[in-house]
């Protein structure tokens, strides 16, 4: 239960009835993470990785730009920034390029699954960059995920996988997770000195001229996009980019971290229910115990405290 208001810089967390609103930012924030993999995967009969990936990006930055108003904020200098701008570059850039072509390889439900090792990696790049070191049950998790990501892999051979399910599309969302987790780990010790909502969008807009060399190969795909699919880019730029890290960053100000890591548990399950409504996919039964494994692996190595 959450504690209830006291001050009045905590009361602007809360609506008029005494509610903690963090919570319902933080099933906002599941709920559209999870619906990026289905639109991801749609988008993909029209835009191939990178269009797509600068495509949803400025979509972002311009929404991002009206809600952090950064005109009012004076932006980051020395070290906070160009941690911001390798955040930038691996989360917002180079992982939408390795999840946009991992995900024209295989179902949005195993990519979800396989990105969930995130936080594991985060861990693990903690021990070496850090010096966190390795407690056991860090080692065991990964072992656990590892074998899950294996699992997975298998499945792509699998006569129940979609199509176009590979092993190169696996290694392509693994390598998105990494990426994340680069990301992720450079921009939590700038988030002392610069507002939440201030550091999504510099990084999104770092992501955004990142992409930039896929231009014309943007211009070009709109042009030959159906509806649907151009609709599919706005909606993945304003709402699991734009909105979904805001509603992040907003939960972010009341709720501990230990909450906020549990919650992209969340996030698979949520994708494959989204898939099977929408796109009618099904991962195969190997990658759902594949699955199993990875988020088992991830819970095993967040409890070493």
């Amino acid at each position: 239960m959450s504690t209830p208001p006291t001050t009045k810089s905590e009361r602007r967390w809360y609506d008029v009835s005494g509610r903690d609103l963090s919570i319902g930012a933080l099933g906002v924030t599941v709920v559209l993470w999870a619906s990026a993999f289905v639109g991801i995967r749609d988008a993909a009969d029209s835009f191939s990785a990178g269009p797509l990936s600068l495509g949803r990006l400025v979509v972002a930055a311009i929404v991002l730009t009206v809600l952090a108003k950064p005109w009012r904020h004076r932006l980051p200098t020395g070290r906070p920034f160009l941690l911001l701008v390798l955040a930038g570059v691996t989360w917002f850039g180079a992982y939408n390029v390795a999840l946009n072509a991992g995900e024209q390889q295989v179902d949005a439900g195993t990519a979800a699954l396989v990105v969930t090792v995130g936080p594991i990696l985060i861990a693990l790049l903690a021990g070496i960059l850090l010096k966190e070191g390795f407690p056991k049950p860090l080692l065991i998790g990964i072992a656990v995920a590892a074998s899950g990501v294996v699992l997975i892999s298998l499945s792509t051979r699998d006569e129940s996988a979609v199509d176009t399910a590979t092993t190169t599309g696996v290694l392509l969302c693994l390598a998105a997770a990494v990426l994340y987790a680069i990301g992720a780990l450079a921009q939590k010790p700038t988030l002392t000195v610069v507002m939440p909502v201030m550091s999504v969008w510099l990084m999104c807009v770092v992501g955004a001229v990142v992409c930039l060399p896929y231009l014309p190969s943007l211009v070009r795909e709109t042009g030959d996009a159906s509806t649907a699919n151009i609709i599919w880019v706005v909606y993945l730029g304003v709402f699991p980019t734009a909105i979904a890290f805001t509603t992040w960053a907003f939960a972010l100000n009341r709720t501990t971290a230990g909450r906020l890591g549990s919650t992209t548990y969340l996030v698979p399950p949520v994708a494959i229910l989204m898939a099977w409504a929408i796109l009618a996919e099904v991962p195969p039964v190997l990658a759902l115990l594949g699955g199993v494994l990875c988020i088992g692996g991830v819970v095993v190595a967040r409890s070493r405290r």
